[in-house]
C-alpha cells in the first residue's frame, strides 16, 4: 500500500495509532470477526494482491453490521435446547422462547430512549412500517397525505404508496416527497416544518428517516415531531439508519411510533428481527376492537394479553403494551443475536459510542479534505456538522465512480455504492479504529492519484 505524505500532520499514520492507542473503546474490536480481505476477494472470484490474511478495513455497518464473536455460540445455545428439550424450551430452555422477545424489551428500550412497555422486537422493518400505517394512517377524502423525504429509502416509497393506494387515493397525489432547495443536499428543518404548516390540511401522515440512508443526515426529530404534533399529524420515525448510530430520545419526543431494523448498526445478521416502538398514549389503549375508542390495529395471537392468551378464545384482548401489535411467537433463532448485539451496547453506553463516533467521522473528513486529489474528484454530501450527522460520510463521484469503487474493494475496503455515483463509508464506533480511517484514505489517494495521472495523460483529440 502507498502510503500518505507523513509530513502532514493529518495524513501521519502514527496519529492514527495514537488516537486508537488513547480510545477508551478500543477493546470492543476484540469482540467482534473482522473478515479478512484475502477471504472476502476470493469469494468474488477476484484476486487480492495483498496479505491474504490482512483484515479488510470494513466501513459498511450502515449496511451490514459485523458479527459479535458471542453469537455463534448464543445460536447454537438455542439450537442444543430445541434438539435436548423439544417443545418444553418453551419455558425451560436457557433462555425459555416464550418470553424470548422479552429478553430484549429493556436494553432496546434504553437504545431509543424509551419505556419498556412502548418497544417490542418483532418482523422486519418494512413489515412493522404496514402495521403501524395501518393503525396511524387512517385517511379521509380531505386528509390522506403522506410526507416522506424524495431521498427516502426505496422500501419506504414502496410501502407509503402501496398504503395510499389500498386506501383508494393515487400514489402521484397522496405522496408529498420533501427536496433539499436546489444546489443543497440536505434538508433543511425549517424547510420541513414550512411545508408540514402548507400542506398540514390534507396531510394524515409524516414517515421520514431518522438518519437519511444516501447522505447520512440526521434529522432534527424533537423539532419536527413536536410541529407535527401541534398539527394534530401523526408522525412516525424510520429508524433504520439512526438506531444504535445516534442517541435517540423517542418518548420524550413524543413521537406516534417509530421502527428500525436490527441487522445494520446493531450487528445482528443479515434479515433479523427489527423493532419497533408504540408511544406509551397508544399502548395503554386496551379497549377492545369492537369498542368506539379502540386503536385500529391490525391483531394476531401474540398482540393478545399473555393473562388471557391460552383461554383460545375468539376475542381479542390486547395487552397494554407495543407487545400488542405483535402477530406470533417470537422466532428464538434470529432473537438470539439480537439480545448478544444489545448487551454490547449496554456495556459500551450510547453517550461514549456517539463522542467516539463524533471524533471517528471527524477525522476521517480530515483525511479526505488533505488529499490532494480528492477536492477535484469528489463531493462530500453528508452535512458537515456533527450534529447533523451520524457514522457516515457519503462521497458523490465525479468521474467514473463504479470503477473507482471497485478499485477500493480490490484493494481490500468493503464499502457500498449508491446509484448513480455515491460511495457511503460508515466508521462504526463499536468495530471500527482511526486505522481503519488511515487506510481508507491511503487506498483512496493513491486510486484518486491514478486516475487523476489517467486523465491528465489522455490525449486531447479535437
Amino acid at each position: 500500500m502507498t502510503a500518505l505524505p507523513s509530513d502532514q500532520s493529518v495524513l501521519a499514520e502514527s496519529r492514527a495509532v495514537e488516537l486508537d492507542r488513547v480510545d477508551p473503546l478500543e477493546g470492543f474490536r476484540d469482540l467482534f470477526h473482522i473478515p479478512r480481505a484475502g477471504d472476502i476477494l476470493s469469494a468474488m472470484g477476484k484476486p487480492y494482491l495483498g496479505n491474504p490474511s490482512d483484515p479488510c478495513v470494513y466501513l459498511c455497518g450502515n449496511s451490514l453490521g459485523l458479527m459479535p464473536r458471542a453469537t455463534r455460540e448464543a445460536v447454537i445455545q438455542e439450537l442444543d435446547d430445541w434438539a435436548r428439550l423439544g417443545v418444553e424450551g418453551h419455558f425451560h430452555a436457557k433462555h425459555p422462547w416464550y418470553p424470548a422477545h422479552e429478553f430484549v424489551r429493556e436494553p432496546a428500550a434504553r437504545l431509543v430512549g424509551a419505556l419498556p412497555h412502548e418497544v417490542v422486537a418483532m418482523n422486519s422493518l418494512t413489515v412493522n412500517l404496514h402495521l403501524m400505517m395501518a393503525t396511524f394512517y387512517r385517511p379521509t377524502s380531505e386528509r390522506h397525505a403522506i410526507v416522506i423525504e424524495d431521498s427516502a429509502f426505496p422500501s419506504d416509497s414502496y410501502a407509503v404508496q402501496s398504503q395510499a393506494a389500498l386506501h383508494g387515493f393515487d400514489p402521484a397525489d397522496a405522496i408529498i416527497r420533501l427536496r433539499p432547495r436546489d444546489g443543497e443536499h440536505a434538508l433543511r428543518t425549517d424547510d420541513i416544518l414550512e411545508a408540514l404548516d402548507r400542506h398540514g390540511r390534507r396531510v394524515a401522515l409524516v414517515l421520514l428517516g431518522g438518519v437519511n440512508y444516501l447522505t447520512g443526515q440526521v434529522m432534527d426529530f424533537a423539532r419536527i415531531t413536536a410541529h407535527a404534533r401541534v398539527l394534530g399529524i401523526p408522525i412516525g420515525w424510520d429508524l433504520a439508519h439512526a438506531v444504535g448510530n445516534v442517541p435517540l430520545a423517542l418518548h420524550d419526543w413524543g413521537a406516534d411510533f417509530a421502527c428500525w431494523c436490527s441487522y445494520k448498526y446493531l450487528n445482528s445478521g443479515a434479515g433479523a428481527v427489527a423493532g419497533c416502538f408504540v408511544h406509551e398514549r397508544h399502548a395503554a389503549n386496551t379497549a377492545p376492537l369492537h369498542h368506539p375508542g379502540a386503536i385500529k390495529r391490525l391483531a394476531g395471537w401474540w398482540g393478545n394479553d399473555p393473562a388471557t392468551r391460552f383461554r383460545m378464545t375468539s376475542d381479542f384482548v390486547p395487552v397494554a403494551s407495543a407487545d400488542a401489535w405483535s402477530l406470533s411467537n417470537p422466532p428464538v433463532l434470529a432473537l438470539a443475536p439480537v439480545r448478544v448485539s444489545l448487551e454490547l451496547f449496554d456495556r459500551a453506553t450510547m453517550p461514549a459510542l456517539r463522542r467516539k463516533s463524533e471524533r471517528l467521522t471527524a477525522y476521517l473528513q480530515d483525511l479526505i479534505d488533505a488529499i490532494p486529489a480528492a477536492a477535484r474528484a469528489l463531493r462530500v454530501l453528508t452535512p458537515r456538522e456533527p450534529a447533523a450527522r451520524g457514522c457516515q460520510l457519503s462521497l458523490a463521484v465525479l468521474d467514473r465512480p463504479r470503477e473507482l469503487h471497485a478499485a477500493l474493494t480490490a484493494s481490500g475496503v468493503v464499502c457500498d455504492f449508491r446509484e448513480p455515483n455515491v460511495i457511503r463509508v460508515a466508521p462504526v464506533p463499536l468495530y471500527n479504529t482511526f486505522h481503519d480511517c488511515w487506510r481508507f484514505a491511503s487506498i483512496l489517494s493513491t486510486h484518486l492519484a491514478a486516475s487523476s495521472t489517467a486523465v491528465s495523460s489522455r490525449p486531447n483529440v479535437q
